[in-house]
C-alpha cells in the first residue's frame, strides 16, 4: 500500500522520530509513504495535473535515507501550517483552482482534496496533529478516505486519549525553565509571573507548577480574583526566606468577569492568537502589592527543542500501532493511550467533546494551586 504522512498545527517534539519509525517498518513490510508537507496545506496546493516530481513542495516520497537522523531533533521536518480545507480563504485558493466568475470570501475545497489523495496514490492517510487537524480527518473519513490519526499537542487536550505526543516534553521544558528562573528572581525579591502555552487547556500550567513547586498556578478552567492572588502571592513571598514567589498562569485564563485575551485574525478553524493575559496580571499584581515583578512568556520555548524520552517512546510505538491498524485494514480510528494502555478509538470521537483540568480532583479553587492528594487510581498522567 502507499501510506501519506502529514503533520498539522502547532509543533512538537515528537513528530519527527513518529515519522521515522512509520516509514522504517512501512518499508520494511514493502509499503510506501508519501509525505505530504505543511500539513494539510500540500493537499490544498497540490496539482493533480501535474506530476510528483513537479509537485515537490508539497509531497515527498519517504524512504530510510531520507527519515535516518529526524529523530534527533524537534521539530517536524515536513513542516506544518494550521491550513482547514474545508474553510479556505478566497486568497488562499492555489492559482491553478482560482474561478474569477465565482465571488465569495471563503470556499470549502475537499472535493479537491478528494482528487488529491486520489492523484497522490494514497490507499491510507496517517495525519498527525491536534483536534483542529483530526476534524479535518474525521471528514476526510467520513468522505471515503481511509484514516488512521495519531494525536499529537503540547496542550494535551485532544478528546479520547490520555496522551497526546508533545505534552511531556513541553512540561519538562517548562520546568526546567521555570526552575532556573528562580536565581534571578530570588536575587532581585521579586515577583515571577510565568505564562505558558495551552490555548483553552489549563494542563500545561497546572503541571509545569507542581513539579516545579510553584507557589500559585492559574488555569483557564478557573477564573481568577486578582486581589485575593495579590493577597497569597504576598504571603509566599514573605514566607520564603529568599523573599521571592512565583506563579504560572495559562495563557487562556481569565480575571473574575474578564474575558481571554485574543488577537489577531482567526485562524481557519477559528481561533484567534492567546496570549497577553500575564502581563495584565502582573502589570494588576504591581498596582496593588507596590512589587516589582517579572515577567515571563515561555511560549514557543516550550515546544522547542528535542523530545524527551516519553515522546519518543510515544512517537515510535503510536508508529508501530498505526501500522498494526493498516494491515489489518481498520481504519477510521484514532490512536490513543487510555489509563497508561495503547489503544484506539473512533476517530469521530475527536469532535464529540472538550477535555479540560479535572478542576476537583486536581485543583484547590481557594488558593489558586495545584490539589494533588488522592492518587491511588488515577492514571500516570494525571487529567
Amino acid at each position: 500500500m502507499k501510506i501519506g504522512i502529514l503533520t498539522g498545527g502547532g509543533d512538537v517534539p515528537g513528530l519527527n522520530p513518529c515519522i521515522k519509525a512509520l516509514v522504517y517498518r512501512a518499508i520494511d513490510e514493502g509499503h510506501e509513504v508519501l509525505g505530504i508537507r505543511r500539513g494539510w496545506g500540500g493537499v490544498l496546493n497540490y496539482n493533480p495535473a501535474l506530476s510528483l516530481k513537479e509537485n515537490a513542495l508539497n509531497a515527498i516520497p519517504l524512504d530510510k535515507n531520507a527519515v535516518r537522523t529526524v529523530d534527533r531533533f524537534g521539530g517536524t521536518f515536513l513542516h506544518t501550517s494550521r491550513t482547514n480545507p474545508s474553510n479556505v480563504k478566497a486568497k488562499e485558493v492555489p492559482a491553478f483552482l482560482k474561478k474569477p466568475d465565482i465571488e465569495a470570501e471563503k470556499f470549502d475545497m475537499t472535493e479537491h482534496a478528494l482528487k488529491v489523495v486520489e492523484a497522490m496514490g494514497i490507499d491510507v492517510l496517517v495525519p498527525i496533529g491536534g483536534d483542529d487537524t483530526q476534524s479535518y480527518s474525521e471528514r476526510l473519513h467520513r468522505e471515503g478516505v481511509p484514516v488512521v490519526a495519531i494525536p499529537k499537542t503540547m496542550d494535551n487536550d485532544v478528546f479520547g486519549t490520555d496522551y497526546c505526543i508533545g505534552f511531556s516534553t513541553a512540561v519538562t521544558r517548562s520546568e526546567q525553565l521555570i526552575q532556573s528562573m528562580r536565581s534571578s528572581v530570588g536575587s532581585h525579591e521579586r515577583i515571577a509571573v510565568i505564562e505558558l502555552f495551552g490555548r483553552n487547556s489549563g494542563e500545561t500550567s497546572l503541571m509545569a507548577a507542581y513539579l516545579a513547586a510553584v507557589d500559585r498556578a492559574l488555569i483557564s478552567e478557573v477564573p481568577f480574583d486578582c486581589e485575593k492572588l495579590a493577597q497569597l502571592i504576598m504571603q509566599d513571598k514573605r514566607l520564603n526566606p529568599s523573599n521571592y514567589a512565583m506563579l504560572t498562569i495559562s495563557e487562556g485564563a481569565k480575571m473574575i468577569g474578564g474575558e481571554c485575551i485574543e488577537t489577531g485574525e482567526a485562524d481557519a478553524y477559528g481561533h484567534k492568537k492567546l496570549g497577553g493575559i500575564g502581563q495584565m496580571t502582573a502589570d494588576r499584581l504591581k498596582k496593588l502589592t507596590g512589587q516589582e515583578m517579572v515577567y515571563q512568556q515561555l511560549g514557543y520555548l516550550m515546544r522547542s527543542g528535542a523530545p524527551d524520552s516519553v515522546d519518543l517512546m510515544v512517537g515510535f510505538n503510536f508508529a508501530n500501532l498505526a501500522l498494526e491498524l493498516i494491515n489489518k485494514q481498520i481504519y477510521g480510528r484514532m490512536l490513543a493511550i487510555k489509563r497508561g494502555v495503547y489503544t484506539h478509538v473512533p476517530l469521530s470521537l475527536v469532535t464529540s467533546g472538550i477535555k479540560r483540568v479535572n478542576v476537583d480532583e486536581f485543583y484547590d479553587l481557594e488558593n489558586y494551586r495545584p490539589s494533588i492528594k488522592s492518587l491511588e487510581g488515577k492514571p500516570m498522567f494525571l487529567y
